[in-house]
């Protein structure tokens, strides 16, 4: 993310864009036959129209998305690099997040907070984020700027301006953010530990934030080798979202980013993971937590795939809302625990399921890791309701909804789904995709992902607790 100091403006817009992209951001997205909208629903038919996408890839790689909206005289820029923390080697993790930063520092023609100062005088909102499969920048302006977006953006493609007191800057930045989101924050070292668990390959188990010895590790050369091999126009998505003539646009495109060299661009990493042998299990003790919290992973299938998309609806169903399993039984009917969720993530390689969990005060962990347990037998052995597939479905259909809501929701998605997936066409198809589960393949999906051989749990205990937890009581 970018400078907390900076994001008075931008944080808004982010915020709320990432909210309504749940549906891509927390299990993203699938491929199944196209549609052009969602099948007749028990609440009436729904028909959502087809998101008309012209899709051009220019001679030096560049792929550009152009979609017409004509709602209201603003449109969106996305620019959206293949590129993540998954790309990066031992010794220098959190290196993408870092380039994020980079990005905002100046280019050839652009001063050092010029683009920042460019796009909020003229009324517009901008941001950046980083994950583990992909790195994408953002803009939303008023249609007469169309200009101002592909200028700024091409200016920092082909001619950042990389410095020693520049990298120290936003070196600095970054580890401040850590320590704000990680080291100083209540259970910020779980979700890092989870992750690292759940993943013996080295692409996705560490952490897209990184160590505080590899940031202090980066040096010039790097930066420099980074920029030229990944923010090429071979290896990024450029999309825009509104109030624009696809032809005139595209032409705009080609003034402002045709000339920008394409680069070699190295394989991406195996992200296969190999069958672990036996539960993970950690304790960590936070001085700054004030309750235990039980964090869950299982390895589910893949990104973009009907079993990755069951286990998104599987994890709804565990731990989306009140009327869940998890809520319904361990908050309201056993009264073991004051908050519960289940979600997934839909990566390119091997994706997650999440179970959180946090216990009552008196409540002692393992009873709550047991209640938790019994719940996931009983849905392996049971399997789902048809009553509970449609509520999920519920669900997913209005984030579905909702990721259609503005240029710059569609921008987003369709940038994430080209790069994670080679198809942006997905923005037209998933909503049917998700429609077309049935109860046998969710049923599926707990029998074979569920599984306790293949999670990673970290159980966090407050700091004043460890004496009692190392008798025997934790683990």
């Amino acid at each position: 993310m970018l400078q907390r100091v900076r994001r008075t403006r931008a944080t808004a817009v982010l915020a709320t864009s990432l909210a309504a992209l749940t549906f891509l951001g927390a299990s993203f997205w699938a491929r199944n036959s196209r549609a052009d909208g969602i099948p007749a629903t028990a609440a009436g038919e729904l028909n959502v129209p087809r998101v008309k996408i012209m899709d051009t890839k220019l001679p030096n790689g560049l792929r550009v998305l152009i979609v017409a909206d004509h709602t209201a005289p603003v449109y969106a820029i996305d620019v959206c690099y293949n590129v993540g923390s998954r790309n990066e080697r031992p010794g220098r993790t959190g290196f993408a997040h870092l380039f994020e930063h980079m990005m905002f520092e100046g280019s050839e023609n652009v001063g050092k907070g010029e683009h920042f100062i460019l796009i909020f005088n003229n009324g517009g909102e901008m941001n950046g984020t980083t994950n583990e499969d992909r790195t994408t920048y953002f803009e939303e302006l008023p249609t007469n700027q169309l200009d101002l977006g592909l200028f700024l953006e091409s200016d920092r493609m082909k001619s950042l301006t990389i410095t020693q007191d520049k990298l120290d800057n936003q070196r600095n930045a970054v580890q401040e953010e850590r320590r704000l989101g990680v080291d100083n924050e209540p259970y910020g070292k779980a979700e890092v530990d989870l992750g690292n668990l759940a993943y013996d390959n080295f692409a996705y188990k560490h952490s897209t934030i990184g160590s505080m010895a590899d940031l202090d590790a980066a040096s010039i050369d790097d930066v420099r080798e980074f920029f030229r091999i990944y923010y090429a126009p071979n290896n990024a998505v450029l999309t825009l979202v509104g109030d624009l003539d696809p032809e005139a646009t595209l032409e705009k495109v080609k003034k402002y980013f045709g000339s920008i060299p394409s680069q070699t661009i190295p394989p991406g990493p195996d992200l296969n993971e190999e069958t672990h042998y036996g539960e993970r299990r950690e304790v960590i003790y936070d001085q700054l937590a004030r309750l235990p919290q039980i964090s869950i992973a299982y390895r589910i299938a893949r990104g973009n795939t009907p079993e990755n998309r069951a286990a998104r609806a599987l994890a709804l169903i565990l731990g989306q809302g009140r009327s869940s399993r998890l809520y319904q039984h361990l908050i309201k009917e056993k009264q073991l625990a004051i908050q519960v969720s289940s979600y997934s993530d839909n990566r390119i390689g091997p994706s997650l399921l999440y179970i959180n969990a946090t216990p009552r005060p008196g409540v002692k962990v393992e009873d709550l890791q047991k209640a938790i347990d019994e719940e996931i037998a009983a849905v392996k052995k049971d399997g789902v309701t048809a009553a509970e597939l449609s509520k999920a479905k519920a669900i997913l259909r209005r984030q579905y909804i909702q990721t259609r809501a503005s240029d710059l929701f569609m921008a987003l998605t369709m940038g994430d789904l080209a790069v994670k997936f080679n198809d942006p066409e997905l923005i037209n198809t998933v909503g049917a995709s998700y429609e077309a589960l049935t109860v046998e393949q969710v049923n599926e999906a707990a029998k074979k992902y569920l599984d306790r051989d293949q999670r990673a749990v970290v159980i966090t205990l407050p700091g004043k607790q460890e004496a009692d937890a190392t008798k025997g009581g934790a683990q």
